[in-house]
């Protein structure tokens, strides 16, 4: 659309508004401005109608929503009102409202929201329908809605503007029941094996319990600055030393990091720690939440995702991270042991080394997300990480070069990060040391010194298990989304202006 048209269409827009406003100032005029109305009584939505039309046919009900189509044919019209759970017909005649009501129920736009009194029926097409009696406009729209058959399209304008989104594609506010259902499912099933909800907080002295790179604000009275948090972790843990012995937390997460079709600077996540527990039973319970979730929403386990076909229901595949790399590009880090051979070995493959990573467990990670991250399509869980980038997670006893961790992989992306914790004060306390003198090196992602959480660990924090899963990308998962803005009410946008 060039400049001339867009002009064209403001012009149109604001005739179009002022006509609406006009004709308000005519009903405030006439003692009848809609704005003062504070309830109107409803008996029924629109899918309570529909569904129980044989017990409702010929009694009155009340409907209410917004008008989204009208048919005016002289003394008598059909309107189509749509509620939160659907849309239903209404057939409004002079007869039956009266001269002046029916004059005034002509003058009322799309957009407008409206209350209905009459009696349900069938209309010659079988449509269920509402005979209404008395008709009340409860709120006057003064922007006209999107027109009508291209509907809202623009993908920028529809995440601005999510209200008219919502009003006008059904099929995203579906999205959001779906979302709604898939945390309410998690919380079940958390609740039902003795897990405790609680709540620890957003704005945080030290920013840990994660790889990421925080948001910084300042607190006035304090004159302290503080993050936002990056993670719950570190405080979830405190309360299994506390004496809980399986908390949860679903909340946002802050990272002020980059943004494209899977990450959004504030974002949703689970965490939840079981004490005398480890690694093995966070793989057994994420494939529950998975499953379960999926028959939820999707009323089966074998779903697809942006053409993909995936099976949820399987026997997820479990692969450490130096056999998927060796698997995949023959690369078996088994028999590279120093971080010489190491760097040689990414040289050759044209793997780009960032400052401060030139280090044997650093490159094993490059190499998997090079090579091996796009290939997972089906459930998998990678584990055993190089204890380089795990420094919240519990050496492997099998080689304390690796952690007890793994993360879920599928259709080649990333839905969550699960330890057997690391609960030794001492290697934590160097571990956190290590972190620090990344950050000295220019790591602004590396995390910080957190001295009272090793206060905590000198307490005694039992083995536990804990895990983190990201809830926006299995919500794009389980409603076939292609971005991580179709399942967020309202993404981070940049101003217009």
């Amino acid at each position: 659309m060039n400049e001339n048209e867009n002009n064209e269409v403001e012009q149109d827009l604001n005739h179009l508004m002022q006509i609406r406003r006009e004709k308000l100032e005519e009903l405030i005029k006439n003692g009848k401005n809609p704005f003062e109305i504070t309830k109107y009584n409803r008996t029924h939505t629109s899918k309570n109608v529909k569904d129980n039309y044989e017990e409702l046919e010929g009694k009155d009900v009340s409907v209410a929503g917004r008008i989204m189509s009208k048919r005016i044919m002289g003394k008598a019209s059909f309107c189509t009102i749509q509620d939160s759970e659907g849309k239903i017909q209404s057939y409004v005649s002079t007869n039956d409202l009266g001269e002046e009501n029916y004059k005034e129920f002509k003058t009322y736009d799309v957009g407008d929201i409206i209350g209905i009194t009459g009696f349900v029926f069938k209309t010659r097409t079988e449509e269920i329908s509402v005979h209404a009696k008395e008709v009340v406009l409860l709120s006057k729209s003064l922007r006209p809605l999107p027109e009508k058959f291209h509907g809202l399209k623009d993908t920028d304008l529809r995440y601005r503007q999510r209200y008219v989104d919502l009003i006008m594609n059904p099929e995203v506010k579906e999205t959001f029941i779906k979302r709604s259902k898939i945390i309410s499912e998690i919380r079940k099933i958390l609740d039902e094996k003795g897990y405790l909800e609680v709540e620890t907080p957003i704005l945080n002295t030290i920013s840990g319990g994660a790889t990421a790179r925080p948001f910084i604000t300042h607190h006035n009275t304090l004159d302290l600055d503080m993050y936002l948090r990056i993670a719950t972790e570190l405080n979830l843990k405190r309360l299994i030393v506390g004496g809980y012995d399986k908390v949860y937390e679903i909340g946002r997460i802050f990272r002020n990091e980059g943004m494209d079709i899977r990450h959004n600077p504030e974002f949703t996540s689970i965490e939840f720690y079981s004490a005398y527990e480890d690694y093995n039973d966070m793989m057994n319970i994420t494939e529950e939440i998975f499953t379960k979730c999926a028959m939820r929403v999707c009323g089966t386990t074998k779903i697809t995702y942006q053409g993909t076909e995936i099976d949820l229901g399987t026997k997820w595949k479990r692969i450490t991270m130096i056999d998927s790399i060796k698997e995949v590009c023959g690369v078996d880090f088994n028999k590279i042991n120093t971080d010489e051979e190491a760097i040689a070995i990414a040289k050759e493959k044209n793997i780009e080394i960032p400052k401060g990573k030139e280090d044997r467990g650093h490159i094993i990670s490059l190499f998997f997300d090079e090579f091996v991250e796009k290939t997972l399509i089906q459930p998998t869980f990678i584990y055993e990480y190089p204890i380089e980038i795990s420094p919240l997670a519990k050496k492997s006893k099998k080689d304390p070069r690796y952690v007890e961790r793994f993360e879920i992989f599928i259709d080649g992306r990333e839905y969550g990060n699960a330890f057997s914790e690391l609960n030794d004060p001492i290697d934590q306390y160097e571990r956190f040391k290590e972190e620090i003198a990344a950050r000295e090196n220019g790591d602004d992602e590396a995390g910080m010194m957190d001295e009272d959480y090793v206060n905590a660990l000198e307490y005694g924090l039992p083995p536990t298990g804990g895990i983190g899963i990201g809830i926006d990308r299995l919500v794009m998962l389980l409603t076939d989304s292609a971005s991580i803005r179709d399942v967020l009410l309202f993404p981070t946008m940049k101003p217009l202006n």
